[in-house]
C-alpha cells in the first residue's frame, strides 16, 4: 500500500492540449535553433560549425595533407554532433562543391559529386581539408574571441559561434526548412559585401538604397543572368524577402551559310544539368518545342549545352524565350533572410540589419581578442620585470637560491617581487642565464609596452576599434575580393526582358474545330466547323451542354457555377472518334460545380457575368485569364446562389427575362464594370424567382425573340424599357415557352 501511495503522489493530472503544445513548441524551437536556421554572425548551422571545428582540431589546414572524410565524420558524430553519418557527410560534401557554395569551406579530393546531380563517392574513398576561407572564418578561436560550451556529453568543448573574419552568411548564403518557418539566402560577392560594410562603418544611419549601390544583388556560383529591376532589388533587401529571376547565359554560334546553333554556357543556381536536358528532350519528344530540332550536352568541366533550331529562319530570341517559359533555363529564387539573431531569436532581417549584426559581432570579437592579447602582454611584462631584477642582482639571486630554505619567499622579500616573478626566476634553466642580457630584456619590454599602450588606446576608443575593423575588412577584401580568381563576380545582371508571348500559331497548326461539352462534363473536339445543332453522339444518359466553333490556336474560356473562370488551349482538347475526356482532368472544378458558359477568348472583348438570382456586373478580358488550373474566382455568390450567365457584349442594350416571364430592358451603361465582386441587381424578383435568360443587343436593331421571326423594333422596346433592378413587364405574345431568347 505504501508503494501505491508513493506512485499516486508522482501522478499529476495535466491538460492534454496544453502538454502537447508545450512539447511541440519545445521540439519546434530545437529544430529551429539547433538544426535549420543559420546564425547571423557566422552564417553557419550547428552541423557546419562542428564540422569545421572538428577539421581544425585534426589540423586539416590548407597547407597540410588531406585526411579521409570518414575520419572527419567519425570525429564529428563522436565528439560534437550525435546524428547520422550520412547527414554529416552530406553537409560536408556540399561545403566542398564549388557549384553549390560560392566560397567553398572544404577542399575536397576525390569524387564530390557534380552539377549533373551525381552523388559523391563514399566517405571512405574521399579526402578533405579546410580552405583559406574556412580558416579565416575560425581565425581567433585560440585568442578567446568567442565563448565555448560543453559538447553533448560534456567531455569536449566547442565554440558557440565562429569569430567569422569573413561575412559567411551573405557570401555563401543558406537554405533550410524548420518547423513553421524556412530560410533561403542567396550567395553574394564578398568584395561587394566588404564595400557595403566599409560604407556602413562610416555611415551608420545610411538607407538600404545606399547599401544596394554596393551589394548589387546575389552572386551565384554557377553564374547566370539575374533579371530584376532596381526597385525590386531594393524592396527585397529592405524587407528581407523577395524574388530574383535567374536565366541561363547563352550565345549564338554562327555555323556559316546562315545556319547557327545556340550554346548555353551557364545555368541557374541549383538546377541539375542532366535533369534540365532530360526535360528539354522530353518536351522535344512530346512535340512541345516546335522551334527546336535537337539538344546535346557537350559539357566537360564547363557547361556547354547545344541547342539546334528547327531551321535557319527560326528567331534565336523567340526560341530561347519559349525555352525559358517551358524549362528550368529560367528559375525564380525566393529570398527569405530568416536567421537567428545574436540573442538566438529567429526573425527575418533586412540587408542593413544583417550587416549591422555582423559588425557588432566582429566588434565584440575585436574587444575580446585585444583584451586577451593585453592580458598576455601584462603577464609577460611582469615576468620580464622579474628577469630584469634577476639580471641586475644575479649573484644575490644565486646566493638566495643556494642558501635559503624558502628561496621563493626570500626573493619576494628581498627584491619586492610578485609570486609569478619569483616563480619564473626559480623555474628558469641555467642555460638561460646567458640570455639574460639587459638590452634584449629591455628591447622586448619596450616593444611590449608600446603594444600594450596601443591596445589600451584601442580598448578605450570605439572610433579606433571601428577603424581597426575597417582595416581587417580591407585585408579580407584583398584576400578574397574581386581581384582574385575566386572573388570575381560570376552572375551578371540583365534588364527586364520584354514580355515576349510565344505565338501559339508557332506551336500549333491553325485548323478549324468544333468544341463539344456534354452535360456530364465530357469535352472533345471535332475537325472542321460542324453545325452546332448537329446530332452529336454521347454516352448513355448524356447529352449536349455547350458547343462552339474555334481554331486549334485559340484559348477556350470556361465559366462555372461557382463564379470561376478557367482556360484551356484548344489544341489540348482530345479529338477523334471517342467521347473525349472529363473536363475535370483539365481544370480543377469543384465537386458540385458545373460549366455554365464556354467561349473563345478574344482580346478587347467584354462580358456580362450574372448569377441565377440576377446579380452581376461587366468584366473585361484582362480579368478572365486564370494562371493555374485552379481557375480565377470572379463572381462572389450569396448562400444558395449560383453563377449562371456569361454573355459577350455586342451592343448597348440589355434584355433580361425572369422565371415569372417578366421582361426588362435597360441600357448597358447602368451595369458597372468590376474586376471581382457580387455586382449589382439586374432585375428585381420576388422570393424564389430566378433569372431565366439575358440578351445583349444594339438599340437600333432590336432583337429576335421567337422562331417565327418576331422582332422587337426600337418603338416596341419602349413597352419594356426601364432601369436596372426594376421588375419589368410580361413578355410579348409569341415569346418562347422555354423562357429563353431565340438565338438564330
Amino acid at each position: 500500500m505504501e508503494e501505491d501511495e508513493v506512485v499516486e503522489e508522482r501522478i499529476h493530472d495535466v491538460k492534454l492540449k496544453e502538454e502537447l503544445s508545450k512539447r511541440y513548441l519545445s521540439y519546434a524551437m530545437s529544430t529551429i535553433v539547433a538544426r535549420s536556421l543559420p546564425d547571423v554572425r557566422d552564417g553557419l548551422k550547428p552541423v557546419h560549425r562542428r564540422l569545421l571545428y572538428a577539421m581544425r582540431q585534426l589540423k586539416l589546414d590548407p597547407k597540410s595533407g588531406f585526411k579521409k572524410c570518414a575520419r572527419v565524420v567519425g570525429d564529428v558524430i563522436g565528439k560534437y554532433h550525435p546524428h547520422g553519418d550520412s547527414a554529416v557527410y552530406g553537409a560536408m560534401v556540399r561545403l566542398a562543391q564549388d557549384f553549390s557554395v560560392r566560397y567553398p569551406l572544404v577542399d575536397g579530393q576525390g569524387n564530390f559529386g557534380n552539377i549533373d546531380g551525381d552523388g559523391a563517392a563514399a566517405m571512405r574513398y574521399t579526402e578533405a581539408r579546410l580552405t583559406e576561407f574556412a580558416i579565416a572564418l575560425m581565425e581567433g578561436l585560440n585568442e578567446n574571441a568567442v565563448d565555448f560550451m560543453d559538447t553533448y556529453d560534456g567531455e569536449e568543448q566547442e565554440p558557440v559561434v565562429m569569430p567569422a573574419a569573413v561575412p559567411n552568411l551573405l557570401c555563401n548564403g543558406s537554405a533550410g526548412i524548420a518547423v513553421g518557418m524556412a530560410t533561403n539566402i542567396p550567395p553574394h560577392n564578398l568584395g561587394e559585401v566588404a564595400d557595403a560594410l566599409l560604407y556602413l562603418i562610416k555611415n551608420p544611419e545610411c538607407e538600404i538604397t545606399d547599401l544596394v549601390k554596393y551589394v548589387k544583388g546575389p552572386d551565384f556560383p554557377t553564374g547566370g543572368l539575374i533579371i530584376a529591376d532596381q526597385k525590386a532589388i531594393v524592396d527585397a533587401y529592405t524587407h528581407g524577402k523577395g524574388y530574383f529571376r535567374i536565366r541561363a547565359k547563352w550565345e549564338k554560334e554562327d555555323l556559316g551559310k546562315g545556319q547557327y546553333q545556340i550554346v548555353v554556357t551557364e545555368i541557374p543556381y541549383q538546377v541539375i544539368k542532366s535533369k534540365l536536358i532530360e526535360k528539354i528532350a522530353q518536351l522535344l519528344e512530346d512535340k512541345k518545342l516546335p522551334l527546336l530540332a535537337d539538344v546535346r550536352d557537350e559539357s566537360a568541366h564547363d557547361v556547354r549545352i547545344v541547342l539546334e533550331p528547327k531551321n535557319r529562319t527560326v528567331d534565336a530570341n523567340l526560341l530561347m524565350e519559349h525555352l525559358f517559359k517551358q524549362t528550368e533555363l529560367e528559375v525564380r529564387f525566393a529570398m527569405n533572410m530568416n536567421v537567428l539573431s545574436s540573442d538566438g531569436v529567429p526573425r527575418v532581417m533586412s540587408l542593413k540589419e544583417v550587416l549591422k549584426e555582423y559588425l557588432n559581432h566582429r566588434h565584440k570579437v575585436l574587444v575580446r581578442k585585444s583584451q586577451y592579447r593585453l592580458d598576455k602582454i601584462m603577464a609577460r611584462l611582469e615576468i620580464l620585470s622579474g628577469y630584469l631584477v634577476a639580471y641586475l642582482n644575479l649573484d644575490e639571486v644565486i646566493r638566495i637560491i643556494r642558501e635559503e630554505e624558502d628561496a621563493k619567499t626570500a626573493l619576494m622579500a628581498k627584491f619586492a617581487l610578485t609570486d609569478n616573478q619569483a616563480e619564473a626566476i626559480l623555474n628558469m634553466k641555467l642555460r638561460n642565464l646567458r640570455k639574460l642580457e639587459e638590452e634584449e630584456i629591455r628591447g622586448e619590454f619596450d616593444e611590449l609596452t608600446e603594444e600594450k599602450n596601443e591596445l589600451e588606446k584601442l580598448l578605450g576608443s570605439e572610433e579606433l576599434r571601428f577603424a581597426k575593423l575597417a582595416e581587417e575588412i580591407n585585408v579580407m577584401k584583398d584576400k578574397f575580393g574581386k581581384k582574385t580568381p575566386l572573388g570575381r563576380r560570376r552572375s551578371q545582371f540583365a534588364d527586364m526582358p520584354d514580355d515576349v508571348d510565344v505565338p501559339i500559331e508557332v506551336m500549333v497548326e491553325k485548323e478549324p474545330i468544333t468544341v463539344i461539352l456534354s452535360q456530364k462534363g465530357w469535352i472533345r473536339s471535332m475537325k472542321g466547323y460542324v453545325p452546332l445543332n448537329d446530332d452529336f453522339k454521347f454516352k448513355e444518359d448524356d447529352a449536349l451542354q455547350l458547343a462552339i466553333h474555334a481554331y486549334t490556336t485559340d484559348k477556350i474560356i470556361l465559366f462555372d457555377t461557382s463564379g470561376k473562370f478557367f482556360n484551356i488551349n484548344a489544341s489540348e482538347i482530345p479529338s477523334g472518334r471517342g467521347f473525349g475526356q472529363p473536363v475535370r482532368l483539365m481544370i480543377d472544378l469543384g465537386g458540385t460545380d458545373n460549366v455554365c458558359a464556354m467561349f473563345v477568348f478574344e482580346k478587347g472583348a467584354k462580358y456580362v457575368v450574372a448569377s441565377d438570382y440576377g446579380h452581376g456586373f461587366v468584366i473585361d478580358e484582362s480579368h478572365i485569364i486564370a494562371q493555374t488550373r485552379n481557375g480565377r474566382k470572379i463572381l462572389n455568390l450569396a448562400e444558395g446562389e449560383t453563377a449562371a450567365f456569361c454573355k459577350k457584349i455586342t451592343g448597348d442594350m440589355v434584355a433580361i427575362v425572369g422565371e415569372n416571364r417578366k421582361l426588362l430592358i435597360f441600357k448597358l451603361e447602368e451595369i458597372p464594370t468590376m474586376a471581382r465582386g457580387r455586382g449589382v441587381g439586374l432585375q428585381k424578383y420576388q422570393a424564389g424567382c430566378k433569372m431565366s435568360d439575358i440578351q445583349i443587343f444594339k438599340e437600333e436593331e432590336g432583337f429576335c425573340y421567337n422562331r417565327s421571326g418576331g422582332v422587337a423594333n426600337e418603338k416596341e422596346l419602349l413597352t419594356w424599357l426601364g432601369h436596372r433592378a426594376q421588375v419589368g413587364r410580361l413578355v410579348p405574345f409569341g415569346f418562347p415557352k422555354s423562357n429563353k431568347f431565340f438565338k438564330e
